[in-house]
């Protein structure tokens, strides 16, 4: 018996606080899932799952229950400091195929850069996988445009969330997740 999901739905948050440990569940709170108790797994967007928009999902959840996540976090206590956590997604085209989720946690990122990143690593592992050829050495969206002529990718996507350091000092923690909702079978 395992647990299968057959939704997703992509989140984030930030919070600040001057202990590191309650800034993190500020940040929790900030991407609505406080109110579970959080299990980190890999990286594999399930055969056949849907993503899903987050109010959608948060209405199969109930607080307390134990939910399967990829979580991508980072936090600072040093002013100004830029941190970003970001979660890319690749999905085939083929249903019946796995996907991929990378999570991707930096320090001097911008939001944008973070976000591209985690959905370029996402896409690579998909496309190594499904044997499509790519160029390391092309830029990133000239790659995702190989991936789409490819036919066997259909979408990528990532969600991100930055931050500055607060500027008096305050932890400041930044999370992005796929959270997995699903049941056991």
């Amino acid at each position: 018996m395992g647990f299968v999901a057959d939704r997703i739905f992509l989140t984030k948050g930030v919070g600040r606080s001057t202990e590191r440990l309650t800034s993190f569940e500020e940040a929790l709170r900030d991407a609505g899932i406080a109110r579970y108790n959080l299990v980190h797994v890999s990286s594999i967007f399930p055969p056949g799952c849907r993503l899903i928009p987050r109010a959608q999902g948060e209405k199969y959840l109930r607080p307390g229950e134990i939910v399967h996540c990829v979580l991508a976090r980072a936090d600072t206590n040093e002013p100004n400091r830029l941190v970003a956590a970001s979660i890319g997604v690749a999905i085939p085209r083929d249903s019946n195929q796995f996907g991929y989720l990378s999570e991707h946690h930096s320090y001097g990122m911008t939001e944008k850069a973070a976000g591209d990143y985690a959905e370029d690593m996402a896409a690579q592992m998909l496309a190594t996988t499904l044997g499509l050829p790519f160029d390391l050495n092309t830029d990133y969206d000239e790659r995702k445009e190989q991936y789409k002529l490819g036919k066997q990718l259909i979408t990528t996507r990532e969600v991100t969330q930055s931050a500055e350091g607060d500027k008096n000092g305050l932890w400041t923690t930044v999370l992005a997740a796929a959270v997995l909702i699903g049941e056991w079978r």
